[in-house]
């Protein structure tokens, strides 16, 4: 879904809380809730578990249909590389995960060769980012 995440949807992001340890997760799911709060730990009605969600500045303006707001969570399903490293995402990742390393509030982040389970590119290595060991 991060393909699917656009820029301005994302732009009265304050900041991104993170629930686990993203530096030991290749890629994290992401998707746009509709909340009915601005900031505070939404409430998570998936499989897997809820690893992180972005807060909402106050220029952020609810839905006039709904009240609701649009913001990210970021989780994980059971059967993800974290849990089960050989399994069906044991190389490349799902079509809405990226690399949490880069994400940030107001950027909706990318794929990296880490996140697609290969070694870490030049620039993951310009930027200090190194795989788990």
């Amino acid at each position: 879904m991060s393909a699917l995440i656009a820029e301005d949807e994302i732009v009265h992001e304050a900041d991104l809380v993170w629930l686990e340890d993203i530096t030991r997760l290749d890629y994290v799911r992401q998707s746009l809730d509709r909340l009915p709060t601005r900031r505070g730990r939404p409430a998570y009605h998936r499989d897997g578990r809820m690893v992180g969600y972005a807060l909402l500045g106050p220029g952020a303006k609810p839905s006039r249909s709904s009240g609701t707001f649009r913001r990210r969570v970021f989780w994980l399903l059971p059967h993800d590389r974290d849990t089960d490293p050989e399994g069906l995402y044991a190389t490349g990742a799902p079509a809405e995960a990226v690399d949490p390393r880069t994400l940030a509030p107001g950027s909706k982040g990318c794929k990296t060769e880490r996140s697609e389970g290969g070694p870490p590119s030049t620039a993951m290595r310009e930027l200090g980012i190194t795989l788990p060991l």
